[in-house]
């Protein structure tokens, strides 16, 4: 893993001269609050995302462009919680925007695998991939294991994409329910003398306090905890677009 500060550090730095258009401009001036927040209430459904219809709109394809250029050109808050929001928001939406430059898909493995990695997204005035930002940005900086559980992968086994922008006010209890929804349902498959569990748990053992502990983290929002000291296994990872009619 790279260094902690590689990417964060250069987040904040982006109010010194050399990255001194990412300024955030008053929210009525921004695409961010409102066109994001209907964007999502538009397209993202329970089971997925609109994509076909998002596509045919040519105008709300525009809009969503803007929600990203708000993020390619803002500096992150400073408090902590806005911070942990604007971040959240900013990978799901470069997510549903590259999305739909590549729309039709059948997702973003689709054509190499190189969607979370290559340099495809801007921000704060500087290129990086959605691996970075997650894996550099976002995990080390806010050390919260939820967070796996809000970002979505546009892809059938990636926890579901909420339907509203993450809210500073309510991001604590949002990352609850997502969390909550995610173990108690298609995340985890209890079995006789066992379970089967997300790759996410697999892939990040240790933001759930390392391999062997995952349960311990999953049953404190499972309904009906699972058995402890059964060794678990994991389902294979369903990279298809989560599209929705």
């Amino acid at each position: 893993m790279k260094p902690i500060a590689t990417f964060f550090t250069l987040l904040l730095a982006c109010c010194a001269p050399a990255c001194s258009q990412a300024t955030t401009p008053p929210a009525a001036a921004s695409a961010y609050p409102s066109d994001y927040s209907e964007l999502l209430k538009t397209y993202v459904t329970p089971e997925g995302v609109r994509y076909a219809a998002w596509h045919a709109n040519k105008a709300d394809v525009e809009r969503m462009k803007k929600v990203t250029e708000f993020f390619a050109s803002t500096a992150p808050p400073a408090d902590r919680s806005a911070s942990f929001a604007w971040h959240l928001n900013a990978y799901n939406a470069w997510i549903l925007n590259n999305i739909l430059a590549k729309y039709p898909t059948k997702g973003p493995m689709e054509g190499g695998g190189s969607f979370f990695d290559r340099d495809g997204i801007v921000i704060s005035a500087r290129k990086t991939s959605f691996n970075d930002l997650e894996k550099n940005a976002i995990r080390p900086t806010f050390k919260d294991p939820r967070v796996h559980f809000a970002l979505n992968c546009a892809s059938r086994s990636c926890p579901p994409l909420q339907g509203k922008p993450f809210d500073p006010a309510t991001l604590d209890t949002d990352l609850d329910r997502l969390t909550r929804a995610f173990v108690n349902n298609n995340g985890v498959v209890p079995e006789a003398g066992g379970s089967r569990l997300s790759k996410i748990f697999d892939w990040y053992a240790d933001d759930f306090g390392g391999k062997g502990n995952q349960i311990a983290f999953i049953n404190r929002y499972r309904e009906h905890p699972l058995a402890v000291g059964a060794k678990p296994e994991f389902l294979d990872y369903n990279w298809s677009l989560n599209e929705a009619q």
